[in-house]
């Protein structure tokens, strides 16, 4: 065998560890083969160390697959990224057990009719009878009969493959993708504003701030690895100021936390704005060079001085004036925020409040002071920037504007003719599913009967068509309710890129070949498309060839990734867009020179007008329910429930209500809204308010929150409205059983993450100040 020569290299440059500088562990990781892992190899104990980033949030951290000599992952290691600096939440340790798991689909499952059971079939037969079906749909009804669902955990090369075949394989208007469900409104804000959708800083930039603003994110239990910024921030002295109806684990710490009503959060951001203006802390020469729409938007504020404000969020009017002074007045101050503010009906006016408030105080495009949104999916931000979004094409066109269809056209080889119009939101594809408007549907990476709202109509919706297939490597509640299932690679089988939170675009890098029997989804999509006739238009081996027309797609546009490559992205750790040539640095934040995208270079201020949320408060129904993430598990589970030591973790959902309400902890509670009730587990905890409940919603029915949630939208952003619905509270004999996850046929429940399912209790003190002791 020949020697390795830069394993030698590696040998001849070894410095021992000093043991009382190294930080604890650092030796073991050294040992295992964290020197040479960043070149692919390690000679200890025939494993290799693979560099890659987390699946899960829209962090992305950096760590290692261990990989044995069989090339099997069989384990994780911190990476020592810029990103997370060997930093790895519950989520990112246990999830490379998925890659191997007894659970995982090997084979396509397939049956006529969902009267049937599944049998496992060839890929031949699977293929065959779904592009029968394509076929059947669309030649009797026209093509929009036929959609397609992609998700933003996806790859950015396969969520631009997602919307380049509806449009010239299907040829069908309908596409859309599960990102519907997480970033849509902060998308929409940031274009009304700035004429780019991301966020302005990066995340060392928080390291800078003198005061940071967190809205709607419970940073801690979501986003784990993103503490250290805040914690870093504090050591400083910044500020800190929570907006959240929940004490969360981050909001404990904060200088103000500001719990609010749920759905008040441009009521109270603009109250806030008033105070700036009233106590003239506004920046006027910024906004005198930087910004328009200024004298509206002041009419608009003197309208919610802080009495009024505080009547409708619930909270002290002193509160507003604290808050306003000790943004205003800080040199250097952000706002960040997540789901908390843009799961709304108005939650585009949510987020446009919050950068109005950081323009008339002059914070934007400084190291420190900024506007950025928190990614919940892993590729939440690239997800949306290459076409499988209804409205948009590659590099963030807009599919209704003819210059941007003509150049699309012209890179896909097709007649602007033949491109399609702007096709309908996720949720509205389900409700023309229930009007049989959409007759047959193919799913990518994403659970629609647990994440989507109303799950009722979803379940109709669903059923309602002709033909359904599910692309996944679980068999997903959406997945099992499917004619054709068909197994995919997991993140770790196959390589592409990500663009997380602050649009670094990163590198996932394969770790292991999948088992037999299962398809990278690049594959199914190409071999879909041949069998369809498209066969010539995607001609792509791999991800690397699929990222190549990318970055010709979205050359020249603001989302331009045309500067960016592999190789690139393996020596730097990773890349913010817009980076337009192979020797620009990219751009990690926005606005420096003080111009934005549009046009004339200002920031165009929104007048924002607070409405109630949809769903009316009565004698019947007088509380708020919200819902939200746990630290143990991600959006509808399909993964985590299925990893032993976070089932163990979290093992079922629970209601979290405040005392007052006379329930002792583990106590059977009935949560109630116009679409129906369940049955949780109470945590009686004085980190909620009286007048809310929560409910974290990873879970299917019959425990699922999102059996109770409305299906009412944003207008403008068509995001559903999870954070506030209207609902009592009630005393119950028996809480609801949690189900387990679902298993090809012949395949039983992996023993090991069904230990804790049946535990009555939630979760203890973690969960919040005051929470009652486990008996």
């Amino acid at each position: 065998m020949t020697a390795d020569p830069r394993a030698a290299a590696d040998r001849r440059t070894f410095i021992p560890l000093d043991p009382s500088l190294a930080p604890p562990g650092t030796r073991a990781f050294r040992d295992a083969g964290g020197i040479p892992a960043d070149r692919w190899h390690a000679d200890q104990n025939g494993e290799t160390l693979v560099p890659t980033h987390c699946c899960f949030c829209g962090v992305q951290c950096g760590m290692y697959l261990r990989v044995d000599h069989g090339g099997k992952v069989f384990g994780v290691e911190p990476r020592n990224h810029d990103i997370n600096r060997m930093r790895l939440c519950p989520k990112g340790i246990n999830a490379y057990q998925q890659v191997n798991h007894p659970d995982r689909l090997i084979a396509p499952l397939m049956r006529r009719s969902r009267d049937e059971e599944f049998r496992e079939v060839s890929w031949e037969e699977a293929l065959d009878f779904t592009v029968s079906e394509v076929k059947r749909i669309q030649q009797t009804y026209g093509n929009d009969a036929f959609g397609l669902l992609g998700g933003a955990s996806l790859f950015s090369e396969k969520t631009y493959l997602v919307g380049k075949f509806a449009r010239v394989a299907l040829k069908s208007r309908h596409v859309d993708y599960n990102g519907r469900l997480c970033m849509v409104s902060a998308a929409g804000a940031n274009k009304l504003a700035f004429g780019i959708d991301r966020a302005g800083n990066p995340f060392s930039d928080i390291l800078l701030t003198d005061c940071l603003l967190i809205a709607g994110s419970n940073v801690g239990e979501c986003f784990p690895v993103m503490t250290q910024y805040v914690w870093g921030a504090r050591d400083r002295g910044a500020t800190l100021i929570v907006v959240d109806p929940r004490e969360t684990a981050i909001a404990r710490t904060a200088d103000i936390h500001v719990a609010l009503r749920p759905g008040t959060d441009s009521a109270f951001f603009t109250s806030v704005l008033n105070v700036v203006i009233e106590e003239g802390l506004t920046d006027e020469d910024f906004l005198a060079d930087h910004a328009t729409g200024w004298e509206e938007l002041k009419t608009k504020a003197a309208e919610y001085p802080p009495s009024r404000a505080a009547a409708i969020c619930g909270i002290p009017a002193e509160q507003i004036v604290q808050v306003a002074r000790a943004f205003a007045r800080a040199p250097k101050a952000m706002a960040w925020h997540a789901r908390g503010i843009e799961h709304h009906s108005q939650g585009v006016e949510n987020c446009l409040s919050v950068i109005n408030l950081c323009t008339a105080t002059g914070h934007i495009g400084k190291p420190g002071a900024g506007y950025g949104t928190i990614t919940g999916q892993g590729n939440g931000q690239g997800g949306r920037e290459h076409g499988q979004k209804s409205d948009l094409l590659p590099g963030g066109r807009s599919i209704m504007n003819e210059e941007h269809r003509r150049q699309i056209c012209e890179i896909w080889g097709i007649e602007e003719s033949e491109l399609p119009p702007a096709g309908t939101s996720m949720m509205e594809m389900v409700w023309q599913m229930q009007r049989r408007e959409i007759r047959g549907l193919i799913g990518i990476c994403n659970n629609p009967f647990v994440s989507l709202p109303n799950y009722r109509v979803v379940k109709e919706g669903y059923d309602a068509t002709e033909f359904h297939a599910q692309f996944d490597f679980f068999l997903s509640e959406t997945a099992a309710n499917a004619h054709v299932v068909l197994p995919v690679t997991t993140w770790a089988e196959d390589e592409g890129v990500m663009a997380n939170a602050e649009a670094r675009v990163v590198k996932h890098n394969k770790a292991q070949d999948p088992p037999p029997g299962v398809r990278t989804d690049t594959w199914v999509i190409c071999e879909l498309a041949r069998r369809l006739g498209a066969g010539e238009k995607f001609d792509f081996p791999d991800s690397r060839s699929v990222f190549d027309e990318l970055r010709i797609a979205s050359a020249g546009t603001v989302n331009d990734y045309y500067g960016i490559t592999y190789e690139r992205l393996e020596e730097t750790g990773g890349i913010a867009w817009p980076c337009p040539a192979t020797d620009h640095p990219g751009t990690p934040r926005l606005f420096e020179d003080g111009k934005t995208y549009h046009p004339d270079g200002k920031i165009h201020l929104q007048v924002v007008e607070w409405h109630p949320p949809m769903d009316p408060y009565d004698d019947e129904h007088p509380m708020s329910l919200t819902t939200g993430r746990t630290v143990a598990h991600f959006l509808s589970g399909n993964q985590t429930r299925r990893l032993g030591a976070l089932v163990e973790q979290t093992p079922r959902p629970w209601a979290e209500i405040h005392p007052s309400h006379g329930f002792r902890n583990g106590e059977p509670v009935r949560v109630v809204t116009r679409r129906g009730s369940e049955v949780f587990p109470a945590l009686v905890t004085e980190a909620i308010r009286p007048d809310t409940v929560f409910v974290p919603y990873h879970w299917p029915v019959p425990t699922a929150a999102n059996a109770l949630t409305i299906d009412a939208l944003d207008p403008r952003s068509k995001i559903p409205e999870y954070k506030v619905c209207a609902c009592r509270i009630e005393h119950a004999e028996r809480i609801d059983e949690v189900p387990a996850p679902p298993v090809a046929p012949g395949h039983v429940a992996y023993p090991e993450t069904q230990v804790s399912r049946t535990d009555p209790l939630p979760p203890t003190a973690p969960q919040g100040r005051g929470t009652s002791e486990r008996s």
